[in-house]
């Protein structure tokens, strides 16, 4: 190809760019599937240029073409950003403004560029984007040591033109910070999906394996833009068929349209499935019989899956069967599972989430008790998943106090995007600054700077594997989760689980612009509206460290809930309220839930005077006239908090509707809806809650 050629295919390109501007603007319908991975043609002049200048060609491999995923993504962007049209697409440079794609097996054209020590740099998932000349001629290199790596690599230069970033002088090189960054779905056989507000699961089991739903594929691609490498199809709650062989052919179909985008699969097992799906009379992990049952059933499913990642298990929990009932540890259980996984390089995620009431009266010390006797017990395959609070996905709790307390056995976060108690599909909350509070908090395991981040990336104790999980659920609906902003939290924790130390407000602005809009005033509102939603949402349900003020469904407000199967799931075992004061004693003097905490954390705790407020009532009983920092009483205090997140939530439903006319009228009318529930919601919480505690506060006074 001559220069000459390529001016007229530039002034093609600019041609077709026009063209499909128009048509997006005029036809294009926005209803929330497309996520974050839009591809709005860009309409900022200055940064078109600039773009158009970088991307006149684009250079692949023979390897990466043909149906590659890089290809078929870097189609779609650049069509749809830019309009180049996919006959671009070519095996050499020729002319200034290309686009080179490269990986460790395809490195030959940008040796002189790009060191295979540079890619070894990368490690098994980075990436590197590059500014540079190559015969002369100038050049964009992405490149990774791995095919995932370029994958990676490719949807972040896409985010950056998304996101109107410069592209003209970069020098990237990126990697992920945890190795693990899976899904933890908790969808049923029966297309049912536990905690979730998006419509059905997404699994259709009674079609598969023989016919395959495009969602699976959209599915995964979302996942790969934002560094998810893998996800657990299946509720924790397991159900015995999904190892059965005719599930696990079902599985195997999902798994083929998954790996092309690095995207591995991981199945949750029931721990009494020897027997209930075996035939076996016993399911005691020491059993020979059961060892030999497990170690074939890994056999068939790598038969099947050759890349499967491994189980993850819910057991002695909330009914769910385990390995105490035959008198055995967590240890002794999650270790006959990694035995049969281990020849296939298998790994087992074994969850903290017990709350046996014969190991202590306050539930939020269970967990700590039952696995720090165990540390160091594990097989080296073996991962314990702990919930990011020690209670149950809260809207505010302190830290878990097992980061940093296993010193010699990995942990992984769990944390939930699917807004359980956050409200669910209905209410705008944003989990970026609650999520950043958690990995910014200090453990203190080995001295200042131990924060949870730094915990789950192996850089306090030197873990073998790291990781973090969500259970985010996305269902049929056709903006994936039902509330549009709900999709943030998906986002969101893709972009944690690849470095912990981004900011809440650069991926939430990151978010806005890829998903709602470039221009600068209406993407500064949304951005205030969800930077702020959090605590909007902790001011009208469960301030001052209130926590589980709700019935069964997890929704209103129920503070006078005091019947349920077990104490520890009603809202007066939390709140305690009387006449005498409100709140859980976890201080010396009471429980001692302190104590799980490294100094100086425990002690801050412990003192009323130090510890933060927004954790008092999680800590501290008070007496409803027990002065606060702004010198108002503790019951003041409340209202004041309610009254405000009440006013706050309403807030956002006006400064939503400022933005008529800037976002489609589909999206726009689908948030305003849930956002007038939320307010009305809102309100119910204000009224209810200090209706209830009034009854005590006001005898008091």
């Amino acid at each position: 190809m001559t220069h000459k050629t390529g001016h007229s295919m530039l002034h093609k390109m600019i041609s077709i760019f026009v063209l499909w501007g128009l048509w997006g603007s005029f036809v294009r319908a926005e209803d929330g599937y497309r996520l974050w991975l839009r591809y709005e043609p860009i309409t900022d002049s200055r940064c078109l240029e600039q773009y158009r200048k970088s991307v006149v060609q684009i250079v692949l491999p023979k390897s990466f073409q043909d149906g590659n995923v890089v290809r078929q993504e870097l189609q779609s962007g650049l069509s749809g950003l830019l309009g180049i049209e996919p006959s671009a697409f070519t095996e050499d440079i020729l002319h200034d403004g290309a686009l080179v794609i490269a990986s460790a097996d395809t490195a030959g054209l940008i040796s002189e560029v790009i060191k295979s020590s540079d890619l070894e740099s990368c490690g098994p998932e980075g990436f590197l984007i590059r500014s540079t000349k190559i015969k002369g001629y100038s050049a964009t290199v992405i490149a990774g040591k791995t095919r995932p790596g370029v994958i990676y690599g490719v949807f972040h230069f896409l985010r950056l033109m998304q996101t109107l970033q410069p592209i003209d002088a970069l020098d990237i090189m990126e990697q992920p910070a945890l190795q693990l960054r899976l899904m933890n779905h908790w969808d049923n056989l029966n297309g049912t999906i536990e905690r979730g507000y998006a419509g059905r699961s997404l699994w259709q089991w009674n079609e598969l394996p023989g016919t395959l739903s495009p969602r699976y594929t959209d599915y995964a691609r979302a996942c790969a833009s934002i560094g998810i490498n893998g996800s657990v199809i299946n509720n924790v709650n397991a159900d015995l068929r999904i190892l059965s062989s005719e599930y696990l052919r079902k599985v195997a179909a999902i798994a083929d349209l998954w790996r092309p985008f690095g995207v591995r699969m991981y199945l949750s097992v029931n721990f009494a499935s020897p027997m209930r799906l075996g035939g076996l009379p016993t399911a005691d992990p020491l059993n020979p019989d059961v060892m030999t049952w497990w170690k074939t059933k890994a056999d068939e499913i790598y038969s099947l899956i050759p890349d499967f990642g491994g189980f993850l298990v819910k057991a002695d929990s909330e009914g769910q069967p385990g390995p105490k009932t035959y008198g055995r540890t967590h240890a002794q259980g999650a270790n006959l599972l990694a035995d049969a996984l281990a020849p296939h390089k298998g790994i087992v995620m074994w969850r903290a989430f017990v709350y046996d009431a014969d190991v202590d009266p306050d539930r939020a010390k269970r967990a700590w008790l039952e696995f720090t006797r165990l540390d160091g017990q594990f097989r080296p395959n073996v991962v314990i998943q702990v919930k990011n609070g020690p209670i149950d996905f809260q809207p505010r709790e302190p830290f878990h106090p097992l980061f940093g307390a296993m010193k010699q056995t990995p942990v992984i976060a769990e944390i939930q995007a699917t807004q359980e108690y956050l409200g669910q599909a209905r209410h705008l909350v944003y989990h970026g600054p609650m999520w950043k509070e958690f990995l910014d908090s200090d453990t203190y395991a080995k001295g200042q700077g131990s924060t949870v981040a730094r915990v789950l990336a192996g850089k306090v104790h030197p873990f073998r594997m790291t990781g973090m999980v969500s259970v985010t659920n996305p269902g049929l609906d056709t903006n994936w989760c039902g509330h549009h902003f709900s999709q943030s939290n998906w986002y969101a924790f893709g972009r944690l689980a690849w470095n912990p130390e981004l900011s809440a407000e650069t991926i939430a602005e990151e978010w806005t612009r890829m998903t709602f809009t470039n221009d600068k005033k209406s993407a500064a509102v949304i951005l205030a509206m969800m930077m702020g939603s959090h605590e909007t949402f902790v001011n009208y349900t469960m301030p001052l460290g209130l926590h589980h003020l709700i019935g069964g469904d997890h929704y209103a407000p129920m503070p006078w809930n005091d019947r349920a199967p077990r104490a520890d799931w009603t809202a007066t075992y939390y709140h305690q309220a009387s006449a005498d004061g409100i709140g859980f004693d976890r201080t010396r003097r009471g429980t001692n839930a302190v104590d799980q905490y490294f100094p100086p954390v425990c002690d801050v705790f412990n003192d009323i005077s130090t510890c933060p407020e927004k954790f008092l009532l999680w800590f501290h009983r008070c007496p409803w006239d027990y002065r606060m920092k702004s010198g108002r009483t503790l019951w003041e205090e409340l209202c004041a908090r309610y009254r405000q997140g009440a006013a706050q939530a309403a807030a956002l439903q006006k400064t939503w509707q400022s933005l008529d006319g800037k976002i489609d009228s589909r999206r726009h009318q689908d948030v305003a809806d849930r956002l007038a529930i939320q307010a009305a919601d809102a309100e119910k919480w204000c009224e209810q809650i200090l209706a209830y505690f009034g009854r005590y506060a006001e005898t008091k006074d």
